[in-house]
């Protein structure tokens, strides 16, 4: 990406002019100027203007749902908004017919998000299998090899939140379908970062909250939902807004909608969605192609920079596609010997470099927006820290 076109970018986060170095998209995105003004906007509406504008929201929210459906290529009606990605999950666990004996297949390194509602399944018979990870990594060939005649649902992580391993999701798609398993994926930390295709890697569910890479607010979710799915799932709850004739108060009829919109429940998160919309015209400005090469850009550098200290990174040997936006490392093999990751964290947060502290694991975030010289001086002050 051009370094003028990456300059503008940066004008928009106001958190740069404080010094900060900030790689933690993997946790939450910062705010950008021009979320900031949608937000006023919206709040002087509410409070002087139009208090209640509920056909002008409705036209936001159908905008939003389209930007998502071309990021990820769907139709804009496949998508509904939820509060988070858990809830989305849950309508998913929630919404299936499933009888004793079926089987779930799960990876060890998931984010609960992605665990607990199928664990609670077990009520029901289900039986869910863990495939053990390697180096915080699970591959698509394993979890192909872990099918079983009674697996009815596959549910993994687009790229993994510790090691950052972005999996092939086309080729577990196209095993699900040939299998006639249901395909879900927790896409959270991976859209906004690098590119996903629905058609391509027969997804039949996706969940997704906004507030990481796609720097939108925290408390909105979508889901994508594919038609023949929704058709199946008879038992996931009805909500006011989830029937046809949802203003037709009295009306008290449970044909439920065709569209997604048959997983909305009730009120939506309307500063929320305009806060998104905002994002996604911001994403859209600097085109989500550009934005994934320059992520995996980031990241490629950083991982060679960081072994070249003497950190390794569970993806120092992987190819391209499996990379993502998550840079992290470990010091289970034990360089250096006088460090551990608590010290490392908090010397980094002294300088105003702010990344996250996982389960052992010391993980960046850059997004297309970060530069290398920001890169280099988190190597110049681990190397300083190496050496004290």
């Amino acid at each position: 990406m051009n370094p003028e076109i990456i300059e503008k970018a940066r004008s928009y986060f106001p958190y740069l002019k404080k010094g900060i170095i900030y790689f933690n998209h993997a946790s939450t995105g910062p705010i950008t100027t021009k979320v900031k003004e949608r937000i006023e906007a919206f709040l002087t509406e509410r409070s002087e203007e139009k208090i209640d504008d509920y056909y002008a929201f409705k036209d936001v929210a159908d905008e939003t749902k389209t930007m998502i459906g071309e990021m990820i290529n769907c139709e804009g009606d496949r998508i509904a908004f939820l509060d988070n990605t858990t809830n989305g999950i849950i309508w998913l666990a929630q919404g299936i017919n499933w009888k004793s004996g079926d089987r779930i297949i799960l990876n060890d390194v998931e984010f609960p998000a992605n665990v607990y509602p199928f664990l609670q399944l077990k009520e029901k018979g289900v039986e869910v299998d863990f495939i053990k990870s390697k180096n915080g990594i699970v591959t698509a060939e394993e979890v192909i090899d872990a099918i079983k005649p009674d697996t009815k649902l596959i549910s993994i992580s687009f790229v993994q939140f510790l090691s950052g391993y972005r999996v092939d999701l086309e080729k577990i798609g196209k095993a699900c379908k040939e299998h006639g398993i249901i395909f879900s994926v927790d896409a959270i930390q991976g859209l906004g970062a690098v590119r996903l295709d629905i058609e391509k890697c027969n997804i039949d569910f996706l969940a997704s909250g906004t507030q990481k890479w796609l720097l939108g607010l925290q408390g909105l979710a979508f889901i994508y939902v594919r038609k023949e799915l929704q058709d199946k799932m008879k038992t996931a709850p009805i909500g006011w807004l989830a029937v046809n004739d949802a203003w037709d108060l009295l009306n008290f009829d449970l044909t439920t909608k065709e569209t997604a919109e048959r997983f909305q429940p009730g009120t939506l998160n309307n500063l929320g969605i305009y806060a998104f919309n905002s994002s996604m015209k911001f994403l859209k400005e600097f085109g989500f192609d550009e934005i994934e090469k320059q992520v995996l850009s980031n990241s490629k550098y950083f991982i060679e920079q960081l072994a070249s200290i003497g950190y390794k990174s569970p993806l120092l040997s992987q190819p391209e596609k499996h990379l993502s936006g998550i840079v992290s490392f470990s010091l289970k093999d034990g360089f250096p010997k006088s460090v551990n990751a608590k010290e490392i964290f908090d010397y980094l947060s002294q300088k105003k470099i702010i990344c996250s502290l996982r389960e052992g694991y010391i993980r960046f975030a850059p997004h297309f927006y970060n530069t290398k010289q920001e890169i280099n001086t988190v190597i110049d002050e681990m190397k300083k820290l190496s050496v004290n």
